[in-house]
């Protein structure tokens, strides 16, 4: 990924616009002295993997349903200092690099477990908006080095002839629809990212370290944006390049405002 700190404003849009209440669902929960076997009965009809304990009208800790047996709910108690809990304010890339160490995670509301995220979660419309918002930053900052360092259009010899000549072809169709633009406006993400990956200079001031680690990094970054775009499962084949944009945002946010 590049190798930028972002934008004060940037950065609050990133970190106060979407969070974890926006994709938490309510924690299901059964008494202390419920029975195990229909809770778990519970469990099996709906796909739920875990369920909250209660005794005396508060949730005192949670079950799994592979461990539920015989007799009541409350002897299959687990305490939920043996999970992870987050604040339902949670920024959503903290949500996602812990979802990395656990299955699920608890949430509180007004400083008591009232829901739960799990990966199946991640595929919710403000986590693949807040994914795609991530990786146009990296796009554009993309754009921003390109022209710093290739002036005069010298990009240009980075790029195959038939890139140029489908750039070019959207240019033109663009032109017909009155949008002035440059040859370089009507690149493709990998374009771009194939020209930082030759450019020695460039690259450098990213944190690949080599051109072969920055083309497989973009190949990752161009065909999760595509799954995002189509709407398709980004949890299946996209989780570690996932997992390394959260951690881009998460060092960049470290660097503070610019």
């Amino acid at each position: 990924m590049p190798s930028a700190r972002i934008p004060d404003t940037v950065r609050r849009v990133f970190t106060e616009a979407f969070s974890a209440r926006d994709i938490a669902e309510p924690l299901a929960s059964f008494d202390a002295e419920a029975s195990a076997a229909h809770a778990r009965d519970f469990m099996e009809a709906r796909d739920f993997d875990v369920i909250g304990i209660r005794r005396d009208g508060l949730m005192v800790g949670y079950a799994e349903r592979g461990s539920l047996e015989g007799g009541a709910c409350g002897e299959f108690r687990r305490p939920f200092a043996d999970a992870i809990v987050l604040e339902d304010t949670a920024a959503l890339v903290n949500v996602l690099l812990k979802l990395n160490q656990n299955p699920f995670a608890f949430i509180t509301v007004l400083g008591q477990v009232g829901g739960i995220i799990t990966r199946a979660d991640l595929q919710k419309p403000a986590v693949r908006m807040w994914l795609f918002g991530i990786v146009t930053l990296i796009e554009m900052r993309f754009a921003e080095l390109i022209e710093r360092h290739c002036p005069a259009d010298t990009w240009k010899t980075h790029v195959s002839e038939a890139r140029l000549q489908k750039a070019q072809a959207l240019l033109e169709e663009r032109g017909r629809r009155n949008q002035r633009l440059q040859l370089f406006d009507c690149l493709q993400f990998s374009d771009k990212g194939q020209i930082v990956a030759r450019l020695e200079d460039i690259r450098k001031q990213t944190i690949f370290a080599s051109r072969s680690q920055a083309e497989a990094a973009v190949k990752n970054l161009e065909k999760l944006r595509n799954n995002l775009a189509h709407a398709q499962d980004i949890l299946a084949t996209d989780w570690d390049t996932i997992l390394q944009l959260c951690e881009f945002f998460q060092s960049s946010m470290a660097e503070g405002p610019t």
